[in-house]
């Protein structure tokens, strides 16, 4: 969780909405197939859940600085260097401008490759 505490009270920001940003905008990235489960029991929610956001996205937050964690499985023939790249950086500019935090690292791995 994020925390702001300012003349007004104090702002408090949850993973799973840094989670479901990132998750939308990785989404709408080009060359992306899906959003991967990041382990079984996450599996095992987006089996019982099916419209959660923030599948394929595991957010730490340390100090008020955002590390993120995206699962995906790209499109066969895609460039996945610079698809995972764009990711990165289309994640990176979005939460922070979203939420108002730096983000500092954002780990993309590449799951599978899905042919069409």
């Amino acid at each position: 969780m994020l925390k702001l505490k300012n003349e007004h009270g104090n702002i408090i920001i949850d993973d799973n909405v840094i989670a479901g940003i990132a998750s939308i905008v990785a989404s709408d990235c080009f060359g992306i197939a899906e959003m991967k489960a990041k382990n079984v029991s996450e599996q095992i929610w987006a089996f019982l859940k099916k419209d959660r956001k923030d599948k394929g996205v595991h957010v730490y937050c340390d100090n008020n600085r955002v590390c993120i964690d995206v699962h995906i499985a790209v499109i066969y023939g895609v460039n996945i260097p610079a698809i995972t790249e764009s990711i990165a950086h289309k994640i990176t500019y979005s939460v922070s401008d979203y939420i108002g935090f730096p983000v500092d690292k954002v780990n993309v791995f590449v799951d599978s490759v899905i042919t069409k």
